[in-house]
């Protein structure tokens, strides 16, 4: 046999090695012999083998001729048919385990195999069984996790060929077990052209999930080495990634036939994702169907249904299942919410499917960002709607919306008609549901008529907007609305598009002047902040051709300067007011308000905080807008110089740029927070906040 391995690293030693530190290399390998079983023979013959490689190192000219011999590629000891064993143990020792491993199965074999029960047969076998444990976790570490699991398989049949060694099987069948995870991360993570490898992951994660019981992990047996729920559900997580909406669709089906609650409301989720960025709508109807017959202790499925009717066209019904739900947080939410309701239904449908719906897929893109108006603009979901939803489309007709339908889209002669342009299977539901007295209802002389009374009953109810110019805000809604023709959009989703388009070119308009307005966090006087930003808007409007910079920091809008909190026992009411201070002025700055009250209620530590995050956005060129309000205050512990108080948030930010341009927006209905405040000289401040607890 010839080992690949030269006397070095046989002997364990550097090829700058002297004689006295070989000799002590030798002392120390011949004095602490394995331990796992091996004839006394075999001990004897690597004790032979470790002396002769001393000799020759510890020989000048010996070892001129061999180190002479290896730089002209000399490899490789040829050793004997009886030292073989005592070879391949030496192998092992010097971490050559995969060599050592494939020698040994090869001297196992014919026309090399060993007598049946002698003491080589039994060195042999348990050398491979030594090796290959060896050599799979070597393989693990580089993250070559199947190929371990392949050397598992072969060292795990050749034992049971011999009949020998069921100690070391049961080691090894536990190592296979242990990496099945590690495997299943290999294999679908691999190219998507290897097919073969994906699909055999696949294989292999749908029977470890059901043999653990579904995701739940109802049958896990805790002693067996197993992953434990939590290291499970990290697992989980890293490998959806690699696998498509569809396969996970398919996986959480087979899981749910199981038993597995949570693999019911993963699918409603992989549908949503499905439905939504490929425009299939009825995937959603099917995730609304199954989504009703899942009870899941915690889960309030009201929001998650109003969403999906939301998706579907279906306001009111939308509308109806988000009031049912029982979470308060969302109720006050709702309530408080900065806008008409239908506002607030698509900015948790889109942070909804944004967060929890769209992550977690191969082929869906979540960093993308969620555009509701591109999904009711698709030609498959607009048809999909109006194929289900005939009727209720034309209640909405006659509630107002059929003054559409005497518009021409721009490039059409005023005699062409909205209903020349529908498809055959259009013109027979609009046969089907005729209704002579709606087409009449509505006349060209009344187009403006209703467009502006749509606009005063839907947008201009709040003295912000009122403050525009009705005339040129209709200029541009009526542009807005030829463009919405050509969708041949007759039904409720024009409520939608109508209010987040022409909300949006509002807001738009006046950016320049909401961008010198301080948001306001603290329950004050509505009255109040409505004035000055109706001030602020005429400001604007007077004098619209002048540049804003919205992130310079501003010396007006300055918020009240607090007091000194310095009573020794401060009540609640003195605590929550510091608070407030604290989250205004906070606030103040990071809107770019110079403001030095922040001193007054918080450590020099987090205003510098605050003042590095304002340097930092200022830099990129960005301004935050923070609107906060305390759901609930709580004071845990109170002593002379330490309070600790919990409280939940509801809490508001939109990073803008330069031009008032929304760049992102972040909205938490009920944030947890922990503050901490210390008194030092007599005065009590903020010493620290943690988020989330």
């Amino acid at each position: 046999m010839e080992l690949p391995i030269d006397h070095f690293r046989l002997l364990g030693v550097s090829p700058s090695a002297q004689a006295d530190g070989i000799l002590r290399a030798l002392e120390l390998r011949i004095d602490r012999p394995p331990e796992e079983g091996f004839t006394q023979e075999a001990l004897i013959h690597r004790a032979e083998l470790l002396r002769l490689s001393a000799d020759l190192l510890t020989d000048k000219k010996l070892r001129e001729e061999y180190e002479a011999a290896l730089l002209s590629g000399a490899l490789g000891l040829e050793l004997s048919s009886k030292r073989e064993v005592a070879g391949l143990l030496l192998l092992l020792e010097a971490d050559a385990a995969l060599e050592a491993f494939k020698l040994a199965c090869k001297a196992l074999k014919p026309p090399q195999t060993p007598a049946l029960g002698s003491g080589r047969e039994a060195d042999l076998t348990l050398v491979a069984a030594l090796s290959c444990k060896a050599a799979a976790l070597q393989e693990q570490n580089d993250r070559h996790y199947e190929s371990a699991a392949n050397l598992l398989k072969e060292g795990l049949q050749l034992l049971q060929r011999m009949g020998k060694l069921p100690e070391h099987r049961d080691d090894l069948e536990k190592e296979l077990n242990a990496l099945l995870p590690y495997r299943i991360l290999d294999l679908v993570s691999r190219d998507i052209g290897d097919q073969i490898s994906h699909q055999e992951g696949i294989r292999l994660f749908d029977d470890l999930v059901v043999k653990r019981g579904g995701l739940e992990g109802k049958k896990v047996n805790n002693d067996s080495g197993s992953l434990n729920q939590q290291e499970f559900e990290s697992f989980f997580q890293q490998i959806r990634k690699f696998l498509t909406v569809q396969e996970q669709s398919d996986l959480y089906l087979r899981w749910q036939k199981v038993g597995s609650l949570d693999a019911s409301f993963l699918r409603v989720l992989s549908l949503v994702a499905d439905g939504f960025s490929h425009r299939k709508p009825e995937r959603i109807k099917e995730a609304k169907k199954s989504i009703k017959n899942i009870s899941l202790i915690g889960l309030d499925p009201m929001p998650i249904i109003g969403c999906m009717d939301l998706l579907l066209g279906d306001v009111s019904s939308s509308e109806e299942q988000f009031l049912q739900s029982d979470d308060d947080g969302l109720k006050y939410w709702l309530k408080n919410y900065q806008g008409d309701f239908l506002g607030a239904l698509c900015e948790y449908c889109i942070n909804w499917l944004q967060k929890d719906v769209l992550p977690g897929f191969r082929d869906v893109d979540a960093s993308t960002k969620v555009d509701l108006e591109a999904w009711f603009s698709d030609r498959d979901v607009q048809a999909y709607i109006e194929r289900f939803d005939i009727k209720r489309t034309k209640r909405i007709a006659k509630a107002g919306f059929n003054f559409l339908s005497s518009l021409s889209p721009e490039g059409l002669d005023d005699s062409e008609s909205i209903n020349e342009l529908s498809s055959p299977e259009e013109e027979l539901n609009k046969n089907q549901y005729s209704d002579e007295s709606i087409n009449k209802e509505y006349e060209d002389e009344d187009i403006e008529k209703n467009s502006i009374n749509f606009l005063n009953d839907r947008l201009l109810q709040t003295p912000i907007i009122s403050k525009i110019k009705l005339k040129e805000i209709n200029s541009i809604f009526q542009k807005m609305l030829s463009v919405l023709v050509k969708f041949r959009l007759q039904n409720n989703l024009l409520l939608i598009i109508v209010i987040i388009s022409s909300l949006g070119i509002i807001l738009s308009y006046r950016n320049r002047a909401l961008n010198q307005i301080s948001t306001d966090i603290k329950a004050v006087d509505n009255a109040k902040i409505i004035e000055d930003i109706e001030n602020k808007l005429v400001d604007s409007d007077s004098d619209s051709d002048s540049d804003s910079d919205s992130d310079s920091d501003s010396d007006s809008a300055l918020p009240s300067t607090p007091v000194q909190l310095s009573e020794e026992k401060p009540t609640e009411n003195q605590i929550k007011s510091l608070i407030q201070d604290w989250l205004i002025n906070k606030a103040s700055i990071l809107a770019g308000v110079r403001t030095d009250a922040l001193d007054i209620v918080a450590r020099p530590t987090l205003v510098q905080r605050v003042k590095e995050q304002r340097e930092k956005d200022k830099t990129l060129g960005q301004i935050q807008k923070i609107n906060v309000n305390i759901i609930s205050f709580n004071i845990v512990s109170q002593t002379l110089k330490r309070i600790e108080i919990k409280a939940k948030l509801l809490y508001q930010e939109s990073v803008l740029d330069s031009s008032g341009k929304i760049i992102s927006e972040t909205t938490i209905p009920s944030l947890k927070v922990t503050y901490i405040l210390g008194r030092e000289k007599e005065t009590w401040q903020l010493v620290d906040y943690i988020s989330g607890s």
